[in-house]
């Protein structure tokens, strides 16, 4: 019987169904016979697949070309939509410093083992290359302290600053009233009682012989017949109490290192004028006022000084008539003198008039605002310090060893006259107080290192620029503070010459 396809032929929908039953049971029976080898062709076949499709995609979604035209036409339809590629994700642009920084190259050197010299006690120090203003070394560098006489590099500037090179300070004579001369004190220490021709350890200092031969000539002519009877020795400047700080040690003035700070005075105090060293008094203008009247009785050919002539102190106020002056050398000349040796009673003195000069009353109290204010035209700014004195002497001064080396920077570059500050300072085993030091070991550097010296009980400092091996040129600041003695000279020495031979290559490390 047929499936009505007609004349007896198998139907189409037969054929099929045995074909198909034909080459399933060829396939089935193949599998069956190979099972292992058919599972693993159609995983290398699937891998295949999925490889291919991972790169089309891959190329596909990171392709930067643009929009067909069909795409981009405007046209729509489904022509369109198959002809459109996917559009591009485009990454904003990364953040690029402006300008580039330079590279910071590796630095090999270290001065640490140095810097951890207990002769040192509490260190501080930093280290700035002058050139690329880069800080090479950092110990406490950012933290105010004691500085020792290092503080007169900043009394220098001020004074620098606020009274320029060419100042001078000036001593003066007045009649104030029939027979009465005063004596009025400018703050010159340097006025000196040895006789013209003989130098002091001032040299160059007024002396008070011209004053008095001065003063007297003009009272000859103006006064033939009156007698000079009274002497009034006027140290106003500043209040003539106001002349010892509390934290200063008393051995300072019986030794010989400093005087009290008093407008008025001959030689800085000193018993012997000729010499740095030299015990003072505990009443320099009262001694000043004799050496004066000594010079007077020795110029008075006329018989003008009377054999009793009565001394007092007191200020002038106003009106009298001045009829002789001295002036010292300029402050230039002073900040030289001042630095070398380290002279406490010039930097007192310089500090005291640069507080009068900008306006201030010139007492100790008044330089807390006076020297920072008149550092502040050389750029670097002041704040944080503090100001107890001129020279350094009191351990309440307190300023960064980082500020130090940052100003040092300004003084070798003569910012507003800031070479006659450099000019002044010593040089290691050479000039001023370190032409001794800087021995052994340590006098490669010698030369090489310009920097102020200080000293306290409590402190050892050495601050300046260090010419290095390498030709670079290196400022720095140096503090052993603390339980210290005479030996942190000798560290502080080792520790600069490692900054000399490390150069540029000094390592924070």
């Amino acid at each position: 019987m047929t499936d009505g396809s007609g004349d007896g032929a198998p139907s189409r929908r037969s054929t099929r169904e045995a074909t198909t039953r034909t080459e399933r049971s060829g396939l089935g029976a193949l599998i069956a016979k190979h099972p292992t080898a058919w599972l693993s062709g159609a995983l290398a076949v699937a891998f295949l697949l999925l490889g291919t499709g991972a790169v089309y995609a891959g190329a596909t979604s990171g392709s930067a070309q643009p929009p067909t035209a069909a795409a981009t036409s405007g046209k729509g339809g489904d022509d369109a939509e198959a002809s459109a590629e996917p559009t591009p994700t485009v990454e904003p642009p990364r953040p690029v410093p402006d300008p580039v920084p330079a590279a910071s190259r590796l630095r090999t050197c270290s001065i640490a083992a140095l810097a951890s010299d207990p002769r040192l006690a509490q260190f501080q120090g930093y280290v700035l290359n002058s050139a690329t203003g880069e800080v090479l070394f950092d110990r406490g560098g950012g933290t105010p302290a004691r500085t020792g006489s290092v503080l007169k590099i900043l009394t220098a500037a001020a004074a620098v600053s606020a009274l320029g090179p060419g100042y001078q300070l000036s001593t003066k004579v007045y009649r104030s009233a029939p027979g009465t001369l005063v004596l009025v004190g400018g703050g010159d220490a340097t006025l000196s009682r040895l006789a013209p021709g003989q130098e002091s350890f001032y040299r160059g200092a007024p002396k008070l012989a011209d004053l008095a031969s001065g003063a007297l000539a003009q009272w000859k002519q103006k006064y033939p017949d009156e007698p000079i009877t009274q002497l009034v020795l006027d140290a106003s400047y500043w209040n003539p109490a106001d002349k010892w700080d509390p934290a200063w040690k008393r051995t300072e003035q019986t030794i010989g290192y400093h005087s009290e700070v008093t407008a008025l005075q001959v030689d800085g105090d000193r018993a012997d004028p000729s010499r740095s060293t030299s015990p003072r008094s505990t009443d320099p203008i009262g001694r000043a006022g004799g050496y004066f009247l000594e010079a007077l009785r020795a110029a008075d050919d006329a018989g003008l000084v009377s054999g009793n002539v009565a001394v007092s102190q007191a200020a002038l106020g106003g009106g009298g008539e001045q009829l002789a002056e001295v002036k010292s050398q300029p402050v230039s000349a002073l900040v030289n003198q001042m630095l070398l040796v380290s002279d406490n009673t010039i930097a007192e003195m310089l500090a005291r008039v640069t507080s009068r000069v900008m306006g201030f009353d010139g007492s100790a109290a008044s330089l807390q605002q006076a020297i920072p204010k008149a550092l502040e035209p050389f750029g670097v700014d002041p704040a944080g310090m503090t100001i107890k004195d001129g020279s350094g002497l009191s351990e309440f001064n307190a300023v960064s060893p980082a500020w130090v080396s940052q100003f040092m920077v300004k003084v070798i570059a003569g910012v507003n006259s800031l070479g006659v500050v450099y000019d002044g300072l010593p040089v290691a085993g050479q000039k001023g107080s370190l032409a001794s030091r800087f021995t052994g070991g340590n006098a490669v550097a010698r030369g090489a290192v310009i920097a102020k010296t200080g000293w306290i009980d409590t402190a050892y400092s050495l601050a300046g620029v260090v010419n290095a091996r390498d030709g670079s040129r290196l400022t720095f600041a140096f503090y052993a503070i603390g339980n210290v003695s005479d030996n942190a000279k000798a560290a502080l020495d080792t520790l600069t010459t490692g900054v000399f031979s490390c150069g540029d290559n000094l390592s924070n490390s």
